[in-house]
């Protein structure tokens, strides 16, 4: 998208290093030199009031002339300070400026370049010229101007103000300063040298690291900590040899600059003093002599370091330039026209595609198909499927041939064009960090993304999303991600209200139906499918050090527990769970069918197992805090009505429930704010939508009971009119990078979904469903049969042949080439390669 901060007639691997200079930041580049201007007036001041003060005030004994010399010097002064603050501030806007501008404009190239491109270049070498390689071009653009003019401008007043002071003696001090800009450039030559070197392998070093973390899976996998290790190594050993070249180079410069402006002084001092003894030269000129002779080492200093920054801007720029200078395959906008709107016939004739290596991958594809008509594309591995879908979807340049979507050649159309007329789903497709619904409608947008106003205009509806997202199959997980929200009270004050109301429906219409299932929340009861802990409480902690898993360690609560008489019959029920255990389970291998009947997981048993000994000879009083804390825990999340290796003992039972409304009334006191209780008429905002409506605990894993419990949520949200609401809250889900918190079949039907939202004319599906189970998969088929047969041209590569029974026309692959093509019934009469495919053998 082109940007409205800079000018787009020339791509930017087109564009020399000083455009940015001149034609980007010219107005601010005027102002930097007017501030110039002032700043070397301003530090020229301070010598001639230096002369003045020593030759006038001082050796005339007037206090008048000192103070008046003396303020000119503090004036000058602050406002040299003053002037050089403001072009820093300057070069640093500028540079800033043009990085973002490099950065958008290259990013911007490269997202347009082939994609055998990026088969040979890893990411990590994109990231490390966007985020690094440019930043020393950038900040040359920012000096570009200030420096050598701030600089020379001051060299030469300074230079002129000596030789007005003495001119054999100025003549003699700035002699060295020529053989400075004969050898600089020498020793610069091998610093280029070594810098491109760097940027090699810097890209090089990026690039292996972009690739193991990428790979992380496959190193992990294989246990190839040592492999990697040793590419890292070898890489990490080059780098640190070429930096260590390209720093003593650098070095060297700055060392030879030092060593020759230091011999400034010592001619002034020989010369200087000489012809102070002899009366040749005034001590006031003398001394500020000596000071012009010292303030010209900084701008020249900043001049040689303007230099290697110039040098090492040029040759980042010019390679990275180099390196990403390569043309899109096919033009991005239509000139003079909008993009076309496509009916979806396809006419492919002797169609070829060669790999950069020369290998022909598709030699002589011919296949027609009209608007609405559904092609599967299925052959064996290797035979040129995907290959012959990518090129028809634009992905991929063919070599020679034509595809013609409506008597146009694909090569001919613009990127916009394809965008507002193809849907394609990959087999991984790519979900992209942020939520659902950015995901959902990323390919609407693109395709109807106005340039101008930078937004994309004709978004689907609400209703058009979850319509998508029901045909798709992946609503039930998108609505399950709203209940599983947990909403701000001050966002969703409405909702909130409906919400209770909706709890209390729930238990209403649904209580008796759901009783073998559910367990609902109630103050007058001991909930047997809550752990004791939860039973005690009744309600949710709103800050870490009341939550569960921190009890044992909570002051308040452990007082609490030795006040109400709980901390004795709870070490008690910790020791007999922990004895039940050992003895059943403690000489067999785990398994967690048995394990799932106990509080203690497998691997705390060894731990148990040593309380255990110690049980066998002290009491529960005599072990050590430690062991006491382990017990304590355990009893507290010992769930009844799950763990069946022991019971909860009656009076236990009994005490925990007076226990729980004195707790709540004693910490309502004592720390108001460290528990929501759960109220069957208040909201519980530290618990998410679906906790709120259910207000219980389900008591079996059957899918069924869940899936009626399911139900029953969405009637109460559909009659309520909350069900958009909360399927919108459930597209904020944050899907993480790459999708990673998604399933591998989630992240299929959203990349379907976004494909169907689309609604596109021509529709290519590579192996799209590769990742669902049967089910998923029949929906997805009957949803192309029945909804987009007719009104969406299809090309499907297909992996599963008993899905392509309903397909228009099916083309068999082998070697590159179309063996054959029909219907499934004809093709199967043929007893061909298709008949091969099906059954495994020829007829």
């Amino acid at each position: 998208m082109p940007s409205k901060e800079r000018p787009a007639e020339k791509p930017i691997v087109k564009r020399s290093l000083y455009s940015w200079v001149f034609g980007f930041n010219t107005k601010l580049q005027i102002l930097l030199l007017v501030v110039i201007l002032f700043t070397v007036f301003a530090r020229v001041v301070p010598l001639e009031m230096q002369k003045r003060i020593v030759n006038s005030a001082i050796k005339l004994r007037k206090i008048d002339l000192l103070l008046l010399y003396c303020g000119f010097f503090l004036a000058a002064v602050t406002a040299a300070g003053i002037l050089k603050y403001v072009i820093n501030i300057i070069e640093t806007y500028i540079a800033q400026r043009t990085i973002t501008a490099m950065r958008k404009s290259l990013y911007e190239h490269i997202i347009t370049l082939p994609l055998s491109f990026f088969r040979n270049t890893q990411p990590g070498t994109v990231v490390n010229a966007l985020s690094v390689e440019l930043n020393i071009p950038g900040n040359f653009v920012g000096m570009a101007i200030a420096a050598p003019v701030t600089n020379i401008l001051t060299l030469l007043a300074f230079a002129g103000y000596l030789i007005w002071l003495n001119l054999w003696l100025a003549l003699l001090s700035l002699s060295m300063y020529p053989l400075i800009v004969f050898l600089v450039p020498m020793l610069q030559k091998r610093v280029n040298r070594a810098n491109k070197e760097r940027v090699d392998m810097a890209r090089e070093f990026s690039g292996r690291v972009a690739e193991s973390i990428s790979g992380i899976h496959e190193v992990q996998a294989n246990g190839a900590y040592p492999i990697e290790n040793n590419k890292f190594g070898i890489i990490v050993d080059k780098l640190r040899q070429i930096r260590l070249v390209w720093s003593l180079y650098r070095f060297g410069i700055k060392t030879l600059n030092n060593y020759m402006t230091s011999l400034g002084p010592f001619i002034v001092f020989i010369l200087g003093g000489y012809l102070s003894i002899k009366g040749r030269l005034e001590l006031g000129a003398l001394v500020a002599f000596l000071s012009a002779q010292e303030k010209l080492y900084n701008p020249w200093k900043e001049l040689i370091e303007f230099y290697q920054v110039y040098q090492d801007g040029m040759v980042n720029y010019n390679r990275t330039m180099e390196f990403f200078n390569k043309e899109p395959d096919h033009q991005l906008e239509p000139v003079g026209r909008k993009p076309f709107e496509l009916e979806g016939n396809i006419e492919v004739s002797n169609l070829r595609f060669l790999t950069d290596s020369g290998l022909e991958l598709l030699g002589g594809i011919n296949l027609s198909l009209k608007a609405g008509e559904h092609l599967a594309v299925v052959g064996f591995s290797g035979s040129g499927k995907s290959t012959l879908a990518q090129c028809i979807g634009q992905l991929y340049a063919y070599s020679s041939g034509n595809i013609l979507i409506d008597d146009h050649e694909v090569a001919q159309l613009t990127k916009r064009d394809m965008a507002r007329n193809l849907g394609f789903v990959s087999q991984s497709p790519l979900i992209f960090t942020g939520s659902i619904e950015e995901n959902l409608l990323y390919s609407a947008a693109a395709a109807n993304w106005n340039i101008e106003s930078q937004k994309a205009e004709r978004l689907p509806t609400l209703d058009d999303i979850i319509a998508v997202l029901q045909q798709t199959g992946i609503f039930v997980d998108v609505l399950r991600f709203g209940l599983n929200t947990v909403l701000s009270a001050k966002e969703y004050t409405a909702l909130i209200k409906t919400l209770v109301q909706v709890r209390a429906n729930f238990q209403l219409e649904f209580g008796k139906a759901l009783a073998d299932y559910v367990e609902f929340y109630d103050e007058t009861k001991y909930l047997y499918h809550s752990n004791i802990a939860d039973n005690l409480i009744l309600g949710a902690a709103r800050r870490v050090d009341f939550e569960q898993h921190m009890l044992c360690e909570n002051e308040y609560f452990l007082n609490f527990l030795k006040e109400a008489d709980l901390n004795r019959p709870l070490l008690g029920l910790g020791a007999h769970l922990s004895r039940q255990t050992v003895d059943i389970l403690g000489d067999i291998a785990p398994d967690p069918v048995l394990f799932a009947q106990s509080p203690i997981a497998p691997e705390e048993l060894d731990t148990f197992k040593d309380i255990v000994k110690r049980l066998n000879t002290l009491k529960l009083h005599q072990l050590d805090e430690n062991d006491q804390t382990h017990l304590l825990d355990l009893a507290l999340r010992f769930v009844p009505g799950k763990h069946k290796m022991a019971g909860l003992p009656v009076m236990l039972s009994g005490l925990i429930l007076e226990s729980r409304a004195m707790f709540r009334e004693r910490i309502s006191i004592d720390d108001p704010d460290a528990f929501a209780f759960y109220d069957i008429n208040q909201y519980i905002h530290s618990q998410s939508i679906l906790n709120n409506i259910f207000f219980g605990t389900t008591t079996t894993a059957n899918p069924l009971a869940q899936e009626k419990i399911n139900q029953s949520i969405i009637q109460l949200l559909i009659e309520e009119d909350i069900l958009e609401a909360i399927v919108k809250i459930g597209m904020q889900f944050q899907v993480g990078s790459k999708g990673d918190k998604l399933s591998g079949g989630q992240r299929q039907k959203l990349a379907i979904a976004r494909a169907f939202l689309k609604q596109p004319k021509l529709l290519i599906m590579d192996e799209a469903t590769s990742a669902l189970d049967n089910k998923s998969q029949t929906r997805i088929q009957n949803l192309l049969t029945h909804r987009y047969k007719g009104k969406s041209t299809l090309v499907a590569v297909v992996h599963r042949l008993d899905t392509i029974k309903t397909f228009d026309k099916i083309a068999v692959m082998k070697a590159g080439k179309i063996g054959e093509m029909g219907t499934y019934d004809d093709l199967i009469a043929q007893k061909g390669m298709l008949y091969e495919l099906v059954y495994g053998k020829r007829a």
